[in-house]
């Protein structure tokens, strides 16, 4: 097997290359499914499968630490990630992106897999494939496969929204790790999912072995029935919740949140006021996203047209901007302080003309408005959000670890916190051992070995990441700092 890399944006995509002849469309398979259901395991194996065709593989995670591309065969260098949060909003913009670099190296694969996050609705993801005219033409969604976990999926069906959705889009279902429920309960899990979805062609499997031609070149993906299950399939889910179109003149205008009140002091470069004494009934950590692009004209039609350009730079790193600070349009995505009343920021325009601005939520949650100027055209647009009890704590340290100690601690958290972790995943470096652990973890089940050596010459970085719901930093980072040896 050989690979090669496209370096940017902090990636690299994994290749698996053998020869085949091209095709006018690139086939996509979307696999998805709950967290632990045995996606990477399938990955695995379609990799390892030797079927003559070369495959590009997206890969995303739910975290703020990223490790599946380290559990992935022979992936130390080649994988690509987008470790920036949940595919179903955020990545959609990486996927314009990336799949755009990839048509410039069409000749150098055949096939496509995106692995979503298990907390994704793969809904969104399937959207990108119709709603940008030059991907329809150049790529086929060919297939969602959803991934099921038979131990768990009764409850996770039953506490949670987005396994229902994977299983209402899916074409193929693996109802996998069949050997650890009977088989009435496997019968019963089949009615109630082909109540869920009676088209879906279901197969029962252990370790995800199915045939590789179940999940590829299916050519099942049904954009009718996908518009059956969601009527606004073809209505996309964006990053933001708002977007209007200003005519500004060229020079300095200033952008506010908060109150009337604080519109006329000045306090343009001074800061002498405590910025801890003013409220705020909605604080956004990290600064609320706000995107602001040059336009053809200031209306409705100009407006919806920016709309994919602030899709791709809302996929971008925010770059952080505090009161008093500088705004430019532009493709960069700003996170602004509005955690506090009466934030103002300065918006410079070096040429007169049409301006599109796009935020993250409405403008009224912030009372945030540009000074002497309303917009011509404004919209609102759909937005995903997530459980926010559901959370994901990643933890990487080079520390070595205690072997006792790491298997005490987890031992614990398994029978103290199982039911509300979903899922948990590692890569430890043990004191006194050369090869890898590396464990999963789903509620209160898991698994762990030592495998291949640790790179010559590279740092060993233990890397863990927890996903659920109620999760606390703090106890898990002092857990782990326990168990350094």
């Amino acid at each position: 097997m050989s690979g090669f890399e496209i370096a940017g944006f902090g990636h690299a995509l994994r290749y698996h290359v053998t020869p085949m002849a091209t095709t006018d469309r690139v086939p996509v398979t979307v696999l998805t499914g709950f967290l632990g259901s045995g996606k990477t395991t399938l990955l695995n194996r379609i990799l390892s499968e030797n079927h003559g065709k070369r495959i590009a593989v997206i890969e995303n995670e739910f975290g703020e630490v990223g490790v599946d591309h380290q559990l992935v065969i022979g992936a130390e260098e080649e994988i690509f990630e987008t470790n920036n949060g949940c595919i179903c909003c955020t990545v959609r913009g990486d996927l314009l992106r990336i799949l755009g670099q990839l048509l410039k190296r069409r000749d150098k694969f055949d096939y496509i897999i995106v692995e979503t996050t298990g907390m994704a609705d793969p809904g969104p993801v399937a959207q990108t494939f119709f709603l940008d005219d030059d991907f329809k033409r150049q790529f086929l969604l060919d297939v969602i496969v959803t991934v099921i976990d038979a131990r768990h999926i009764e409850k996770h069906l039953d506490e949670m929204k987005e396994p229902g959705e994977q299983v209402a889009f899916a074409d193929v279902i693996l109802l996998n790790k069949t050997d650890l429920v009977t088989e009435s309960e496997l019968e019963r899990i089949e009615r109630r999912i082909r109540a869920m979805n009676g088209t879906a062609k279901i197969f029962r499997t252990q370790n995800a072995n199915v045939p590789i031609d179940r999940v590829l070149d299916v050519g099942a993906f049904d954009l009718q029935r996908a518009l059956a299950v969601d009527g606004s399939f073809l209505e996309p889910e964006y990053l933001f919740e708002w977007g209007g179109m200003y005519e500004l003149l060229a020079g300095r205008f200033t952008l506010r949140t908060g109150s009337e009140a604080h519109a006329h002091h000045d306090h343009h470069h001074e800061h002498d006021h405590d910025h801890d004494h003013h409220g705020h009934d909605h604080a956004h950590a990290g600064g609320l996203g706000l995107v602001m692009l040059a336009a053809s004209a200031a209306d409705a039609v100009a407006l919806d047209a920016s709309i994919e350009p602030a899709v791709r730079a809302f996929a971008e790193e925010a770059k952080t901007v505090a009161c008093g600070g500088h705004i430019v349009p532009g493709n960069t995505r700003y996170a602004i302080d509005v955690d506090h009343d009466g934030s103002h920021f300065d918006i410079e325009v070096s040429k007169a003309g049409a301006y599109a601005v796009f935020c993250e939520h409405a403008p009224a949650e912030f009372d945030l408005r540009i000074d002497g100027v309303r917009p011509a055209a404004q919209r609102a647009f759909a937005s995903h959000h997530h459980d926010e009890e559901i959370s994901s704590i990643g933890i990487s340290d080079p520390r070595p670890l205690d072997a006792k100690k790491v298997n005490d601690w987890l031992s614990y958290l398994l029978q103290s916190r199982g039911a509300d972790i979903f899922r948990m995943k590692g890569v430890l470096s043990l004191e006194g051992e050369d090869r890898r652990y590396v464990f999963h973890g789903v509620h209160m089940m898991f698994d762990g070995q030592l495998e291949r050596p640790w790179p010559s010459g590279a740092m060993r970085r233990n890397t863990l990441v927890f996903i659920g719901r109620k999760l606390d930093r703090q106890e898990l980072e002092a857990g782990f700092h326990s168990c350094t040896a």
